[in-house]
């Protein structure tokens, strides 16, 4: 099989010398300047949502809008993501509360949260695994009928929509990560995103110490602000991200032709009324695989390819979540079992074809 990638169209690196250039001669390094301006507008824009607020790295975004919500005591939440979804609970004196996961779409089981509710529980914090929208309806209803907030970390899921409107606006927030590996990044960064004037304001009184103006302190803030350089890096990044995406595309589903017929490997499915941003490869290896989980990725790490085990182990394995009564492994047998099969292999706009194809070549020679 032969694919022809279109190189991207970048912008020129004179851009970017002229963004630092004009960096150096303002002297205006942070503190809401006119590059991290704009890019909240442009963000915003493009994402579909009404209110953005910028932070220097995701974990301070997600740990900030704990503390906008003024979340006290239990949050239901999940063991498959990354550390810093509960880091951010415990940063901020939380309990959180695992539940199990969907089979399907390895994000929370909606019916498996209620159970899980009691008198100290005050929010839900899903995630969108690999950018696969949670079920926002249900999730929503559960929150309503229990009064309880939401939080989504959407740390994968820049430019994910259902039913063409952004996964972003439901929740009572959601965070966003623009780290150096994610689709669209500003090499470290992250933002909030909410739904009011209000809200959007108070948010940006907490990643800015609290200060509402040069001698009024409104709460005791954070300092999560992202500079100059990361927002005028997020602009340049954000004019070839539809090509970033697109040639993404192309390494999926040059994966999803090679590997779809592979006994004991299965892939994950997309549902009609969902985009992506094709930001993960995951695949399950089952046990009708010809060797285990671990054995390919060592085997695949021998030909200096870097896959991921990703997530494991689960966050509730790791101290210091691993005494609450919600990390039992009996307790999360689907999120268990899906940790111990999962292998995300690599992808990225600049993976060729010719390399994706020897992957996939080793996946289906264990011999």
């Amino acid at each position: 099989m032969k694919t022809t990638v279109t190189q991207p169209s970048l912008p020129p690196l004179d851009e970017f010398y002229n963004s630092l250039k004009q960096i150096w001669e303002s002297k205006w390094l942070t503190n809401g300047g006119p590059f991290h301006e704009q890019l909240e507008i442009e963000l915003a824009k493009r994402l579909g949502v009404k209110y953005l607020s910028l932070f220097s790295n995701g974990t301070l975004a997600l740990i900030s809008a704990i503390q906008a919500l003024k979340l006290t005591g239990e949050v239901i939440t999940t063991p498959f993501s990354f550390v810093a979804t509960t880091h951010s609970l415990w940063w901020n004196g939380l309990t959180p509360v695992f539940v199990d996961i969907d089979p399907i779409t390895f994000n929370l089981d909606p019916k498996k949260i209620e159970s899980a509710i009691t008198s100290k529980t005050t929010a839900i914090l899903p995630v969108h695994v690999y950018g696969k929208p949670c079920n926002t309806e249900e999730i929503n209803r559960i929150a309503d009928k229990h009064n309880l907030k939401i939080i989504y970390d959407a740390a994968h899921a820049f430019d994910v929509k259902t039913d063409n409107n952004s996964i972003l606006n439901f929740g009572d927030l959601s965070i966003l990560s623009f780290h150096a590996t994610k689709v669209f990044n500003t090499i470290e960064g992250g933002a909030i995103i909410s739904h009011s004037p209000e809200m959007k304001k108070t948010i940006d009184f907490l990643k800015n110490f609290g200060f509402e103006d040069e001698t009024t302190v409104v709460g005791p803030g954070i300092n999560a602000k992202m500079n100059e350089i990361q927002a005028a890096y997020g602009l340049l990044q954000l004019k070839c991200i539809d090509v970033e995406i697109s040639r993404r595309k192309v390494v999926h589903d040059f994966y999803i032709e090679n590997l779809k017929n592979v006994e004991g490997i299965t892939l994950k499915e997309k549902a009609n009324n969902e985009s992506e941003n094709y930001s993960y490869f995951p695949i399950l290896v089952e046990k009708s695989y010809s060797i285990t989980r671990d054995e390919l990725y060592e085997k695949l790490k021998r030909n200096d390819i870097l896959a991921r085990r990703y997530f494991y182990p689960l966050i509730s394995q790791f101290p210091p979540y691993n005494d609450l009564p919600s990390a039992l492994p009996e307790n999360l047998p689907i999120s268990k079992s899906i940790s111990e099969k999962v292998l995300c292999l690599p992808i990225f706009a600049d993976l060729s074809v010719e390399t994706v194809k020897i992957i996939c070549d080793i996946i289906k020679n264990t011999d």
